[in-house]
């Protein structure tokens, strides 16, 4: 095959019968149709009416290289997308940012002349927002979804935005199709649901004619989107990024970011109680973190590698929906971020921040990513939109903390006020007037482009499967039976047969336990055939690193500790209870029947936390129950004691019980495990609180 000849297409389908629209009949009327694989359509055209030839592609210099200028159609496309909503933001409305700094500790001075990765020891100012994609600004924190990671660096030689996911991997190739994507998992536009969701038709019947994005898809269905706190999730900067030295030498470079408090997820069901109980679930927890002094941290990794390495890999390291295994190259931790400062306003702030990838400071440059290409134009067209002016910059939270000058001039809401009657350079008229420094001032990577131009891609892009087969395999077993009946979870939303049957073909390639089991979960008849593929899938090595159970850290620092107690509780248990669950570094909340307090069994009043009804034990990492006999039944009369211990025993927590708890547990109908403990204990619970019973699991929910 011609490495400049192969493009991926999406494979075609016949189409719903239905009523054509206006634009059908007139265009039927003028003869204007072309005829697909499933019937007639009318022709894809620019808003000019130019017919498209090609919506996959952006058009390139050449097979490797970077997205041109002149490509009117993706410029329109995309253009038009960046407006559609005012003021919002398109995608990733839901945000949480704080304030915070980050701390070089390893030079990368061979490799680049930006100072904030030089500078050993040095603190840079950042404001970091994480988000949902999604949904919209008054969603809920806690949806199955991707997060934003992006990070503003304030640094000495001006603002670098490093603007990534939670995720290392996309859904697609090529700018070109994010607003196909978006469109597709975005509210239907016909009814204006689901929000904040993609188990619907659209998404899954974009998702099955667009193969690339199956490895993402096995991301999304993973517990990487449920996660159970902003301060443990990874984050990763997606593309790769040239390096630039001072001999003007360039190493290509993925970013990475891991959480000091480790990995850790919800579990599905936990994650939907969780947004009815407390829709501002993550955000709450950042808030209350920081206030408490327990400030977020995150490691700060690269890897590093050359063309001459990259030309090796069994992949493209352009294409977005590939990762480079660690085990492949290895990560190298180069610096530290750390959050600990919350907004003093979040308009101004964590709603007017503006990231744009193409914020990017000397000694760091873009590679031809052809998503990345796209999206160096996209960000900065959003902000036009959202903050209704090219002065956005001057926005205090956007504005560098390093000397800055141009002679851009004027415009809607220009609040500097430069003096002077030059506005233009070159000028004799100045003395003071900003110049060029061509020593010090930023200078593209000296790489040289050749070949035709076209809307092509390489042939190792056509590779769809290898990657999601690894991720799927390298996933703990526990994890596998969670993507299976995430899967079926969502196809059983969507109400056309061909789409759930299209996406098990897809699962083939995949893993074929895997699609047997989402078939099963859907009540198949019978497995439906694998599509053809442009390229074979490689058995490429398991890679552990790609799991969360496997990377979770044992701990209670982060975590948080609910103890239920009731009129006549022994205040001595709760107090140990206490001191332990906090020396272990978690927060400790008590919850009782009423907020006002309870009457221990000595007779004294202690303060609770929060009322039960509405602090149920899904905002907890493990709980105990310190009752009284009479206290016990009690609340066996209250339901939402009863769910109280029904859902953290479901969710697989540790549950320390005292003779009066074990009563409500009996009273639940709760069985016993190694998870369940003697409240008076103290040392068993922590040693069951700081992980998952995941053993448990087999016996409370059927999986895929």
């Amino acid at each position: 095959m011609s490495k400049k000849a192969m493009a991926s297409k999406p494979e075609k389908r016949k189409p719903e019968k239905g009523l054509a629209s206006n634009g059908d009949s007139q265009l039927a009327a003028s003869g204007e149709l072309h005829q697909s694989a499933g019937g007639e359509h009318p022709a894809l055209t620019t808003n000019q009416g130019v017919a498209l030839s090609d919506n996959q592609n952006s058009l390139k210099a050449n097979l490797h290289g970077p997205t041109l200028l002149e490509d009117f159609i993706l410029r329109e496309k995309i253009t038009h997308f960046d407006h559609e909503r005012i003021p919002e933001r398109i995608v990733h409305a839901r945000g949480t940012g704080v304030h915070g700094f980050f701390e070089l500790t390893t030079s990368l001075k061979p490799y680049t002349t930006a100072k904030v990765l030089t500078e050993v020891g040095a603190k840079t100012p950042v404001f970091t927002r994480i988000s949902t994609v999604a949904g919209g600004a008054g969603s809920v924190d806690t949806p199955r979804d991707v997060r934003g990671f992006a990070v503003k660096f304030y640094t000495q030689e001006g603002n670098w935005d490093l603007v990534g996911n939670n995720i290392p991997v996309f859904f697609i190739q090529d700018a070109i199709k994010f607003p196909d994507l978006i469109h597709a998992v975005k509210m239907e536009p016909d009814r204006a649901f689901p929000q904040a969701a993609t188990a619907h038709d659209t998404f899954w019947d974009f998702i099955s004619l667009t193969p690339e994005s199956m490895h993402m898809v096995m991301w999304i269905m993973s517990d990487r989107t449920l996660p159970r706190s902003l301060r443990m999730i990874e984050g990763f900067g997606v593309h790769s990024f040239r390096l630039i030295n001072a001999a003007g030498e360039s190493t290509f470079v993925k970013f990475h970011w891991r959480p000091k408090l480790g990995l850790q997820s919800t579990i599905w069901d936990e994650a939907v109680k969780i947004a009815g109980a407390d829709p501002d679930f993550h955000r709450r927890d950042m808030f209350e973190a920081i206030a408490a002094g327990s400030f977020p941290e995150w490691e700060f990794a690269v890897q590093l590698f050359t063309q001459e390495e990259a030309d090796k890999f069994p992949f493209d390291h352009l294409d977005a929906t590939k990762l480079i295994p660690e085990e492949l190259v290895p990560l190298k931790v180069v610096g530290r971020m750390v959050l600990d400062r919350w907004p003093d306003n979040f308009f101004a702030e964590t709603e007017q921040v503006a990231y744009c990838p193409g914020n990017i400071v000397p000694g760091i440059d873009f590679s031809n990513d052809p998503l990345l290409q796209g999206r160096l134009f996209s960000y900065i067209d959003t902000q036009l939109s959202r903050l209704g002016s090219p002065n956005f910059h001057q926005i205090l939270i956007n504005a560098p903390k390093c000397p800055f000058g141009n002679h851009q001039r004027d415009g809607h809401m220009q609040m500097e006020q430069p003096v002077g009657r030059v506005a233009y350079e070159p000028n004799s008229l100045s003395e003071t007037s900003p110049r060029e420094t061509p020593d010090h001032g930023f200078h593209s990577a000296a790489v040289t482009e050749t070949g035709e131009k076209g809307r092509v891609r390489d042939e190792r892009f056509a590779d769809h499967y290898s990657q999601a087969r690894q991720f799927y395999l390298s996933q703990s077993g526990y994890e596998q039976a969670h993507i299976a009946s995430a899967l079926v979870f969502e196809l059983s939303k969507v109400e056309h047969l061909h789409i759930r049957e299209a996406l098990v073909a897809h699962l083939r390639h995949i893993e074929e336990d895997l699609a047997q089991r989402v078939a099963a979960g859907l009540a198949l008849d019978k497995l439906p055939a694998a599509p053809a593929v442009a390229a074979p899938v490689q058995q490429m090595k398991l890679s552990p690193a790609l799991q969360i159970i496997g990377k979770m850290k044992d701990t209670l620092r982060g975590r948080a500790v609910g103890i239920l107690i009731a009129n006549g509780s022994d205040g001595v248990v709760i107090q140990k209870l206490k001191k332990a669950a906090t020396k272990a570094g978690a927060s400790v909340k008590i919850v009782a029947p009423t907020v006002g307090g309870v009457q221990l069994s000595d007779g004294s009043q202690l303060a609770v936390d929060g009322q039960l009804a509405g602090t149920p034990s899904v905002l907890f990492d493990a709980v105990a129950l310190v009752l009284s006999a009479e206290g016990a039944t009690t609340l066996s009369r209250e339901s939402a004691a009863i769910d109280f211990v029904r859902d953290a025993f479901g969710h697989l927590k540790a549950i320390a019980a005292d003779q009066g708890g074990q009563a409500l547990l009996s009273k639940a109908h709760v069985g016993q495990d190694a998870g369940i403990v003697d409240a008076n204990d103290q040392v068993a619970f922590i040693a069951a609180a700081i992980t998952r019973q995941w053993d448990r699991e087999k016996s409370v929910r059927t999986l895929a």
